[in-house]
């Protein structure tokens, strides 16, 4: 096998395994030169020339020596007899320089098959490592890929370059159907080394999905007119999106909704009809609750001392707005703000605000009877009292004469405040 045989075979595994050509050729000379310092016992840079052609696709070897006088040579490896260089080339004198062109055929098929290993090892490698690296630098960004593979658990697809990613259930809009040959949008999720092969990991219900969208669509966005505070969703059902402008001349809700909603529409379509609200964002905690329980027209909100709790009040007909479809609405406004989030009818405000803290009564009540109708769902006086005396002993597993003494003081607590 000569050299351009040998060259040839290589590229052709190159084609497949997708290098290109000039990775292909430092590949094959570090290959060589791994070889040449086994052989030679010793680092063979400074006497062995490795030539690589990149255009032509070959490569020569040359083993480099200094003519000296028979006598005096002391390195057969960088040193050459006279007597052995004029065999080569008659006209040789001493102190110049041996070229000696080595050929492949004359390293042995051992040391050729050895090659060959070396070489499916280093090029799986470097493809590997290619993979990692490409895919590393664009975790967060949309691709394109085409569906391979339809799994119980995931879809396998292939980029433009052949590459297989994938597409996990868990990651899957719940509506998301494809068959072979479909194409998929999703972002980068993960790049990961799996007993030393890459895994690249896509998503389809991160937030970052649709924050990757919506910078594509509202031009705004990318370029940084309009800023995208926070975006939670439930893929494939709902999301919510606060947006912030810094140019009072901008409307940020506006220019991401677009006329007749035609920046939206497209995101919608591409979310599997996944129903967008976007929200002017405000450092208002309330006005912020109340633009993320839109559409519900909200009468009040009253906030816990350590705003974390948001108590909302509202008419009859507006409590199932708030709360919408299989209670989305109210689940997202809650990661949205940041607030713990409970609807009450405008009739309850009242009496919650006439309610009183149980801890409140610590001083008339013993702490494990109030510590033991908060864990049956008590923590306010009228919590209590919503219930007869023989329930709360049944449900807190009290003593019936305790729980009575009990609704003898809290009764108390509002007899005295009506006088």
């Amino acid at each position: 096998m000569d050299n351009y045989k040998l060259v040839e075979t290589f590229s052709e595994f190159k084609e497949f395994k997708n290098i290109d050509r000039e990775a292909m050729m430092r590949i094959i000379e570090d290959v060589f030169r791994g070889m040449l310092n086994k052989k030679f016992d010793t680092d063979t840079t400074d006497f062995i020339d490795i030539i690589v052609n990149v255009d032509k696709g070959d490569f020569e070897i040359y083993h480099n020596r200094e003519v000296v006088e028979d006598d005096e040579l002391t390195d057969p490896l960088r040193q050459i007899k006279l007597s052995d260089a004029i065999k080569i080339e008659p006209d040789f004198e001493v102190g110049e320089e041996v070229n000696e062109e080595l050929r492949i055929e004359s390293f042995g098929r051992r040391d050729i098959l050895a090659l060959r290993q070396n070489l499916q090892t280093k090029v799986s490698e470097y493809e590997k490592e290619n993979i990692f690296q490409k895919y590393k630098e664009k975790v967060g960004e949309i691709i394109t890929a085409e569906v391979a593979h339809v799994w119980k658990r995931e879809i396998v697809v292939i980029d433009d370059e052949n590459i297989e990613l994938i597409l996990p259930k868990t990651e899957q809009i719940p509506t998301d159907k494809y068959s072979k040959g479909d194409t998929i949008r999703a972002i980068v999720k993960s790049v990961e080394s799996v007993n030393g092969s890459p895994v690249v990991t896509l998503s389809r219900t991160s937030e970052i999905f649709l924050q990757r969208l919506l910078e594509a669509e509202v031009p705004e966005i990318y370029d940084g007119l309009i800023t995208i505070k926070k975006i939670v969703r439930e893929p494939g059902q709902r999301a919510k999106i606060a947006v912030e402008s810094y140019d009072d001349r901008i409307d940020p809700v506006g220019a991401c909704v677009g006329m007749k909603g035609t920046r939206i529409h497209g995101i919608v379509r591409e979310l599997r009809n996944e129903n967008i609200d976007v929200i002017p964002w405000t450092t208002n905690p309330i006005l912020l609750i109340t633009r993320a329980l839109s559409p519900a027209k909200i009468t009040n909100i009253v906030l816990s001392s350590d705003n974390t709790m948001a108590n909302v009040y509202m008419e009859n007909d507006q409590i199932s707005l708030a709360i919408g479809k299989g209670g989305y609405n109210i689940k997202l406004a809650g990661k949205l703000t940041g607030y713990e989030i409970d609807v009450y009818r405008n009739s309850e405000a009242d009496n919650a605000e006439e309610d009183v803290d149980l801890q409140e009564f610590s001083d008339e009540i013993d702490q494990w009877v109030i510590d033991s109708l908060i864990k049956m769902g008590c923590d306010t006086a009228k919590n209590v009292l919503s219930y007869t005396p023989e329930e709360v002993a049944n449900r807190a597993d009290l003593e019936i004469e305790t729980v009575r003494d009990v609704f003898r003081i809290l009764k108390a607590e509002f007899e005295q405040d009506a006088e």
